[in-house]
């Protein structure tokens, strides 16, 4: 069974290990690198987890999923989900819509009326998933920063 907490400064250790393992095993699926985060600080940290709404899933306890909620980058008037990863062993559970669940409840309790997302055009597992929870298509489009501006992404909007 999985657990989604939401997690606070005092996490950011485990946090720091789950998202470094998050952008090895995806580096694509995210606008940060695994060496840009990886020199961030202890302070950084723990002041990022005090600004953020971040969502951890657990199993078993330990760490094994995460998303990040806070406003949009580009329509700050709506929240963004941005960092939904899971544990390759639990793909196809019920961690990823628990993970998104809770930035949505955060999101609404927050007052914001939409939930936005970037997701990559060729992720079509991802776009599957997003389209079951309630996720359309804005139909605006960009890519990643450098070094993958080649991956072109779409954006998804859920009503809230």
């Amino acid at each position: 069974m999985v657990e989604v907490v939401r997690a606070g400064p005092d996490d950011w250790q485990r946090v720091r290990a789950l998202r470094l393992r998050a952008l090895r095993d995806a580096p694509d699926a995210f606008w940060a690198t695994a060496d840009e985060e990886e020199g961030l600080s202890p302070a950084q940290w723990r002041e990022r987890l005090a600004a953020g709404a971040m969502f951890v899933a657990v199993s078993d306890g330990r760490l094994v999923g995460l998303a990040v909620g806070g406003p949009h980058w580009r329509e700050p008037a709506d929240a963004g989900l941005s960092s939904l990863w899971v544990a390759p062993e639990l793909r196809g559970s019920a961690a990823a819509a628990a993970l998104v669940a809770a930035v949505a409840a955060w999101a609404r309790g927050a007052g914001y009326r939409r939930l936005r997302l970037e997701v990559a055009d060729d992720n079509h597992r991802a776009v599957r998933f997003y389209e079951r929870l309630g996720f359309t298509s804005t139909g605006w489009r960009g890519t990643m920063p450098p070094p993958r501006e080649h991956i072109v992404e779409h954006e998804r909007v859920l009503e809230l």
